[in-house]
């Protein structure tokens, strides 16, 4: 996405000794999507990437869908993490985007609160997968159009929605992966998300 550089952060923050409560939230998408970005720029530490070199013998089996620009790819997971508060940490767990490692999505699903979908609207079909796979676990999400600089659609949310097929419940905003303040107000979508889903549960009969 462009030459801009994440806003990382000026300190990373060691885990309180007061912690005590871990909230496991996922971040899925399609391959080149933007979801390594994310949860680095957000991060309060230095995050754990399994990124590795893409590689002539990964042709035909790793395709970027036409980023042209992107030469590594996640091999297992990414994992952040942001202390909420003194008590309360939130732990980021970025899937890998490639066909051939999906398996790994459903073990990654396990214990997750709630989950982020990146989506590029250039490559909307690669959507489809992370959503389906988590209305089949049940867990909540929240959609996140990861805007990229050299993406010349100019979809809206509106029509986003239409063509995912989004029910009108779902959260669905625009955001930036390599900004701290946009990843974070991904986040933040996602929790009020979640506390809302808790608070209808809590007053349905």
């Amino acid at each position: 996405m462009g030459s801009a550089t994440s806003e990382l952060p000026s300190h990373r923050t060691p885990l309180s000794d007061t912690a005590e409560t871990g909230l496991k939230i996922v971040v899925v998408g399609g391959f080149g999507v933007g979801k390594t970005t994310l949860v680095r720029s957000v991060s309060e530490i230095r995050p754990l990437n399994t990124e590795e070199v893409m590689t002539q013998a990964g042709v035909g089996v790793d395709e970027p869908g036409g980023v042209t620009t992107k030469t590594t790819t996640t091999v297992a997971f990414d994992f952040g993490r942001i202390s909420l508060d003194e008590r309360m940490v939130l732990y980021l767990f970025g899937a890998p985007g490639q066909g051939r490692f999906w398996f790994l999505w459903d073990r990654l699903f396990s214990g997750t609160l709630g989950a982020v979908v990146l989506v590029d609207t250039r490559r909307m079909d690669d959507s489809w997968y992370a959503i389906d796979r988590l209305e089949h676990h049940r867990t909540p999400f929240v959609v996140a159009v990861n805007r990229f600089e050299d993406d010349t659609s100019h979809y809206s949310l509106d029509e986003i929605r239409q063509a995912l097929a989004l029910p009108g419940h779902v959260p669905l905003i625009d955001c930036d992966a390599r900004l701290r303040r946009s990843g974070k107000n991904v986040l933040i979508t996602l929790v009020d998300h979640l506390r809302a889903l808790a608070m209808a549960r809590e007053t349905t009969p």
